[in-house]
């Protein structure tokens, strides 16, 4: 990126909320603002999993301050991502709409893989460009993320439930700390990371590195923070017993661990000692970059010519076996007929983005065969919506759901309206030229270019297509109008009109 642009980064942490702004000009990056205010969102949870009032009342109000300082920046540039307690919490839904309005901004909730991916890839920035595998871990107040890459490719991301916040509130609620609560909590992060170690250790790594608060302040209280130093197993073991003798954090009083982080830090050390234990760590760096330093590299790539959301489409069609040729070609269909049905408009902002969701669904439209052809769009639907799809949060994957659930059979119109109303009638446009580009491509043959185009009212669909080219396929000239019967009972009327198509209004 060659024009120099500011863009900000918000992480919404189940302990602290971040909020990074950099701008970016010649491949450089300048911190131009930096904020870090502890909310303690995880700590907040009610019996029953829900953000009780005064946590919430404490966020918005961090929110705001943050929105004063983003009001400057445009949407586009400005990415606000939720993290484990946001993904876990009951009733949600209303505290991220008034957390929206706080900031000004969307909030997207991201799944545990992709935290992993994008924690990789803040951390990735200070790593030394050599071909060494590393295993990078962060330990959050809900979730720790544990990721194996080699330079900045992840070869296996996992989030796991356990968090400084969440560990410390169920085994050193009272503040005290002893030997058996320190092996019960020890053992227990054991349990939660088994499922995984084996292969973590079979895949091993070169270096390991710690990417949290949690981390550096345990960095600190074994005097580990300097720059190159390394925590130990040895002096993480040493740690633990000087803890356990005090008998409570504000007792050991550990050196450069602020009271703010003293009140998590016993959960955060159970966890970082469960897995030393577990994966066989011996020695830990730590890195200043973290989830936020993520999340401006991957907004940045959207911004210029990589959006690592295509790579996840490429990643998921791999993962389950779609025919991707035949993707391609029902997407370079779909588009055209979204761009006919469009020409003469003044694009709303948000169009380039639509476009994009259109590719992506139709190149995903078949996914749901891995489990059945029956009703595959209703496979397709859920694996969409229950995947870990790289760079694509639980709302964008949600909308890629919605899009294959409807591009085929009874088009129902109440899904849609599920949908953040700004997404709404784009999703219409998308669906509807999706669905008639997968009827024109049903035969699967890799010659077919079809000569058509689309153009739309509020309760119309007009199909235009070359009368010679629809003369030669009577069963596309059938499934059309079968189509029609579809529409009617969503209230669409669409119009087959034979007529002649122009090569350069086709795109043959």
């Amino acid at each position: 990126m060659n024009l120099p642009v500011t863009v900000a980064a918000v992480d919404l942490g189940s302990n602290s909320f971040h909020m990074l702004i950099v701008r970016a000009e010649q491949g450089q990056r300048r911190v131009l603002d930096r904020i870090k205010e502890s909310v303690r969102l995880a700590g907040g949870l009610s019996a029953d999993g829900r953000i009780d009032a005064a946590t919430q009342q404490r966020a918005l109000d961090c929110l705001a301050r943050f929105g004063q300082r983003l009001a400057q920046l445009d949407e586009a540039r400005v990415r606000v991502v939720g993290t484990n307690t946001l993904r876990q919490a009951r009733g949600a839904d209303e505290f991220i709409a008034r957390a929206e309005a706080a900031l000004g901004h969307p909030i997207e909730i991201i799944y545990g893989v992709e935290e992993a991916r994008l924690i990789y890839a803040g951390v990735a920035e200070d790593l030394e460009a050599v071909d060494a595998q590393r295993l990078v871990v962060d330990i959050g107040g809900g979730s720790t993320e544990l990721v194996i890459g080699r330079g900045a490719q992840v070869r296996r991301a996992e989030s796991v439930a356990l968090g400084a916040v969440t560990h410390t509130t169920r085994f050193f609620a009272d503040g005290r700390v002893d030997k058996a609560k320190w092996k019960a909590a020890v053992t227990e992060a054991r349990l939660a990371l088994e499922p995984l170690a084996y292969d973590y250790r079979e895949l091993g790594w070169s270096v390991a590195l710690g990417a949290s608060g949690s981390i550096k302040s345990i960095a600190r209280a074994v005097d580990a923070d300097a720059p190159g130093a390394t925590i130990t197993s040895e002096a993480l073991a040493k740690l633990a017993r000087r803890l356990c003798k005090a008998g409570s954090v504000d007792k050991l009083a550990p050196d450069g661990v602020s009271s703010e982080r003293r009140a998590i830090f016993a959960g955060g050390l159970a966890v970082l000692a469960g897995i030393f234990e577990s994966l066989g760590v011996t020695a830990m760096q730590v890195s200043d970059k973290a989830l936020r330093e993520g999340v401006i590299s991957d907004l940045l790539g959207r911004l210029s010519a990589h959006d690592s959301r295509d790579d996840g489409v490429d990643d998921a069609a791999h993962r389950f076996v779609i025919d991707r040729d035949h993707g391609r070609r029902v997407a370079e269909t779909a588009a055209r007929l979204w761009r006919s049905g469009h020409q003469g408009d003044q694009l709303p902002e948000g169009m380039a983005e639509a476009a994009r969701v259109l590719r992506w669904a139709a190149m995903l439209h078949e996914i749901g065969l891995a489990v059945a052809h029956r009703a595959y769009h209703k496979h397709g639907e859920y694996l969409l919506n229950n995947a870990d799809i790289r760079g694509f949060s639980q709302m964008d994957q949600h909308l890629l759901a919605t899009i294959v659930r409807l591009h085929r059979g009874r088009l129902r119109t109440e899904l849609i309206n599920t949908l953040p109303s700004a997404w709404q009638a784009r999703t219409r446009d998308i669906v509807l030229a999706l669905r008639i580009a997968v009827i024109l491509h049903r035969g699967r043959n890799p010659a077919t270019r079809p000569p058509v185009t689309l153009a739309h009212g509020d309760a119309t669909l007009t199909v235009s297509v070359d009368a010679d080219w629809l003369a030669e396929r009577p069963l596309t000239r059938a499934d059309l109008e079968h189509e029609s019967e579809r529409l009617a009972k969503a209230g669409l009327t669409l119009d087959l009109v034979e007529t002649t198509i122009p090569e350069a209004a086709s795109g043959r």
